[in-house]
């Protein structure tokens, strides 16, 4: 049976048809999941994708959280359900809080796009087990507010437990403490990160390389052999 990812489109979500996209291409079978609906269709996973949902009023991904759907996942992230928020969805990660600590806006006060190169820093979480610990990537990063703020306790818990699972490498491009570009939760099954590794899985687009891929392969796998 074919795994089924779910991708929800909030109102001025933009890159969810990508992370279909991305799904398709890893082998697995995207189902699209709207924001007002607390049915997830028996998917197997979810991913909250990047844009700009409600416009980033109050905060970035503030007004989402509270979206029906996100009743249901937050629900079942608690369970196992495995979860991948980029960029937005990460901002709505931390607002829910299924992540610690939250986002800001970049310490320039600009929009940022790029590519950026990433260290793994944790290949054991049902999103990245196809990387390898210390393997450098690089991934487009489009964004805002994308400085990852927690306080010291939590961000020392974080390193001490091996919860960072992404770090920005040569160039901290937003401010985030600790260069923290992406981190997970205790269990592993939910995984945030401010860069778009969706935009990463064709030669032909983004970066010129695959390295996003492997987040799509890695709970595909997971799924699989669970």
């Amino acid at each position: 049976m074919t795994a089924r990812i779910g991708v929800v489109t909030f109102p001025g979500s933009l890159d969810d048809r990508d992370t279909q996209r991305a799904i398709r291409l890893a082998g697995a079978e995207p189902v699209a999941l709207w924001h007002k609906e607390k049915d997830l269709r028996q998917v197997d996973a979810v991913v909250l994708p990047g844009g700009f949902s409600y416009g980033d009023y109050l905060r970035a991904g503030a007004i989402s959280r509270f979206s029906p759907v996100m009743e249901t996942v937050i629900e079942q992230a608690k369970a196992g359900l495995p979860v991948l928020g980029i960029c937005n969805g990460f901002q709505v990660l931390t607002e829910a809080h299924l992540l610690p600590g939250g986002m800001l806006g970049n310490d320039h006060l600009h929009f940022i796009c790029r590519d950026q190169k990433l260290r793994v820093e944790n290949a054991e979480t049902a999103w990245t087990g196809d990387y390898r610990q210390g393997q450098e990537i690089h991934i487009p990063l489009k964004n805002m507010d994308g400085r990852y703020v927690a306080d010291e306790y939590t961000l020392d818990k974080l390193e001490a437990e091996g919860r960072v699972v992404f770090r920005y490498v040569d160039v901290n491009p937003n401010g985030s403490l600790r260069d923290i570009a992406g981190i997970t939760n205790e269990a592993g099954n939910v995984v945030g990160l401010m860069p778009h590794p969706e935009h990463a899985v064709e030669p032909l687009i983004g970066t010129g390389r695959t390295d996003g891929l492997p987040f799509f392969t890695s709970i595909l796998k997971k799924l699989v052999n669970a």
